[in-house]
């Protein structure tokens, strides 16, 4: 793989020493000191919505967010930017996402060839890894993948169905199908089939994060809530800025009385999404658990801080 000198960056981007710098200071780009095509990529990204006067501080805060709703881990590379406003949002299979409000947009650049925009789990699905085939080329597959998915964009879901189960037989651990297949399931209300589709993606990718996420869905939908916090914490394990998964499981632990574990996962979901309804609900919920009486002290000092002579008490930390 080629790589890239700094100064050979400064020449290709044409952009000075400090700007590379401030990039870096402000957490937009790692400090590296040799790059690779695709951080060349992301450096044109940063350079052309600098050049439109969009602020560092907002481009951090929509990639930080797009990061904690996608579980994707550079956003920048793995989806389409699109300024809207002051703010970012993403294109990225098909649909268009302002991550801050947690909202899907309407595309008037896609708009005379969708009826309407693609379901949200489908923002996560990612290319399934290689494994075994039985017939028919990658460029087939993805075609029909493409295919179901515009399919579903159409709500044209019998024809999505039809076509995730060729791929499936065509390529048996295909995760995104199998998820894409769950979450179709999931709202016609099978859930059983629902549930079988996500532990099939499971099996086909053991690191996808999504598939442990929407597996705690279905579970906590059939009341099996023990089984649904296994798979939320799985999901947070795998990727720890996934904030929908520290959110749900926040609400799977209350549901079952574990109220600490909860506290830690909405203090965990709200250094990730600081703004918006969902963030303001954490924090509500965080001033009701802190308000129960053990709760209380369970998150005041390991030990007695002495203040002033001979006297000892304990302090919120």
């Amino acid at each position: 793989m080629a790589s890239y000198s700094r100064q050979d960056v400064l020449r290709i981007l044409e952009i000075g020493s400090r700007q590379l710098q401030g990039w870096e200071r402000a957490g937009l780009i790692p400090h590296l000191r040799s790059y690779t095509f695709r951080d060349l990529g992301q450096l044109r990204t940063l350079r052309a919505l600098r050049e439109e006067a969009i602020s560092a501080a907002s481009i951090r805060q929509s990639i930080q967010a797009m990061k904690a709703v996608s579980g994707m881990t550079n956003p920048l590379l793995e989806a389409c930017v699109v300024r809207t406003g002051a703010r970012l949002a993403f294109r990225h299979r098909g649909a268009m996402v302002d991550p801050i409000r947690r909202q899907l947009l309407f595309d008037f650049e896609r708009a005379d060839r969708i009826d309407r925009p693609i379901a949200p789990e489908k923002i996560l699905a990612r290319p399934a890894p290689p494994g075994p085939r039985r017939g028919g080329s990658r460029r087939s597959v993805e075609g029909m993948f493409l295919a179901a998915v515009e399919a579903e964009e159409c709500g044209n879901r019998r024809r999505a169905l039809k076509l995730y189960e060729q791929i499936l037989a065509l390529e048996p651990a295909h995760a995104a199908a199998c998820i894409n297949l769950g979450t179709l399931h999931f709202h016609l209300r099978d859930f059983v089939r629902s549930e079988r589709f996500y532990r099939r993606a499971i099996e086909a990718d053991p690191a996808y994060a999504l598939a442990y996420f929407d597996l705690g869905n279905v579970l906590d939908e059939v009341e099996r809530l023990d089984e649904s916090i296994a798979a939320y914490r799985k999901a947070v394990t795998l990727a720890p800025s996934y904030a929908d998964a520290h959110y749900n499981l926040a609400l799977a632990y209350e549901r079952t009385g574990q109220y600490r574990p909860a506290l830690r996962h909405w203090q965990a979901y709200v250094k990730i999404d600081q703004s918006g309804p969902w963030a303001d609900h954490a924090r509500g919920q965080i001033r009701k658990l802190l308000s129960r009486e053990p709760l209380a002290i369970a998150w005041r000092a390991e030990h007695f801080v002495a203040r002033g002579r001979g006297k000892a008490k304990l302090v919120v930390v």
